[in-house]
């Protein structure tokens, strides 16, 4: 039996199939992601247009999964299956990190693999996904070259307590001449930052980190210091 999981994120949908086999092992068939840019019912159309020969369609995801009229499941309960899939009972975990392009959460774990209580951060926007393409594209480098730069470059202190300060400073910064490169590092140290603040009651021992900036491995490298095993996943 072949189903398609389709999640819609605050800026990203993305969507697996997988099939099931006689011996009920779980298989992925294809990985969509793509960007919707406020534009869900396009970016969905254009997923389920390619997804021919699906019996079964389950979406998640914390807002927009309520405007789609498919069968659904909410995020944690996503989480968890995701993670039995991934893990099974072998990996004890202390924490999964859902850093995506609006919001910063913790699923907190238990002794028994499930989540036992969440954990957000503040909603500023500093920090999120989005809010650091849309510095990326102010300063006028690309994610690729912020990456690139950033991973060879000292930092340069930007703040996190608030997005109009964080945008102050980054423009206070190329207006000196500091190199851009300097910037995105201090952007990437202030978004593992953000993350380090929403878990500092947790011990900082085997943390999942899922979302689309847990593909920024600059940022992952600034919580590799602090965090005795950062774990994140090829999906």
């Amino acid at each position: 039996m072949k189903s398609l999981g389709i999640c819609i994120g605050a800026s990203t949908l993305s969507a697996v199939g997988i099939t099931r086999d006689g011996n009920c092992q779980v298989h992925k068939t294809s990985i969509h992601v793509r960007p919707h840019n406020g534009n869900l019912r396009e970016a969905l159309h254009e997923i389920l247009l390619s997804a021919n020969g699906y019996a079964k369609v389950a979406v998640t995801g914390r807002k927009f999964r309520h405007a789609v009229n498919l069968s659904s499941i909410s995020e944690p309960e996503a989480v968890e299956s995701a993670l039995f899939y991934l893990n099974g009972n072998q990996r004890k975990l202390d924490a999964v990190v859902s850093a995506g392009g609006e919001t910063f959460m913790v699923y907190v774990l238990g002794k028994d693999g499930r989540i036992c209580s969440v954990q957000t951060g503040n909603k500023c926007a500093s920090g999120t996904g989005e809010f650091f393409i849309q510095q990326l594209g102010r300063i006028g480098i690309s994610v690729s070259e912020a990456i690139h730069y950033a991973s060879q470059e000292k930092p340069y202190k930007v703040s996190g307590r608030c997005s109009v300060f964080c945008k102050s400073d980054c423009t206070h910064a190329t207006n000196k001449g500091i190199p851009k490169g300097r910037i995105a590092a201090g952007l990437c140290k202030m978004m593992a930052g953000k993350i380090l603040e929403i878990i500092k009651q947790i011990p900082r021992n085997d943390i999942m980190i899922i979302g689309g900036t847990a593909q920024n491995p600059v940022m992952i490298s600034y919580l590799q210091k602090e965090i005795k095993n950062v774990i994140v996943p090829e999906e």
